[in-house]
């Protein structure tokens, strides 16, 4: 099974309609992105964690719609707050839309959650971290931020944006590159506690 969250189909599409100089091959970049995880992974099942499309339809519509022809994994969606696309029009391409999953132990859903005896796999916050060098030098990275029951993914998608997370003592924090997937260790100094 490959969770894949927040893609946000159709903001690069939003932004060029609204005047932002982003180039129109971007539109390619998602779905590029997801082919290279289908390949890597092989999975039976893809599940998209919310936040699939942007907002309504566009044109990336109907190339989501020639991409997921291509696909042989059974796909479903856990819907989320941007999911405003009716659920009968990918029940038409052979998608199951649903508000969550709970399989042996795991909660896949698109909000963090909290429930008993439930490990929690989610999206919707975008989460990054923060890292600095030992001048002024930093550089924000998207990440996967795990508690003890939960991991927040990181937005797949192009454009998405990100939101700063501050790590307790307790949380494993793995940032993105380009490149590779590593875990970032953090001195006990920078922690900082809840209040």
């Amino acid at each position: 099974m490959l969770l894949i969250s927040d893609v946000h189909l159709g903001k690069i599409s939003h932004f060029r309609k609204f005047g932002a100089a982003v180039p129109q091959a971007a539109v390619q970049t998602n779905f590029k992105k997801m082919d290279k995880a289908i390949d890597l992974f092989q999975p039976q099942v893809i599940v998209f964690m919310g936040d699939l499309f942007h907002s309504a339809l566009n044109k990336e519509w109907k190339l989501f719609e020639n991409w997921i022809a291509t696909i042989s994994s059974e796909v479903i969606l856990v819907a989320g707050n941007h999911d405003i696309i009716s659920p009968l029009k990918y029940e038409a391409l052979g998608i199951q839309v649903v508000s969550e999953i709970c399989l042996d132990g795991f909660l896949l859903t698109h909000h963090p959650e909290e429930r008993e005896a439930c490990f929690n796999f989610c999206g919707h916050i975008h989460p990054a971290v923060r890292l600095q060098g030992m001048g002024r030098q930093s550089i924000r990275l998207a990440c996967f931020f795990k508690s003890a029951h939960q991991m927040i993914l990181p937005a797949f998608g192009t454009f998405t944006g990100t939101h700063v997370l501050e790590p307790q003592a307790d949380h494993e924090i793995y940032a993105l590159t380009e490149e590779e997937i590593f875990q970032v260790q953090f001195k006990a100094s920078r922690q900082r506690k809840r209040p």
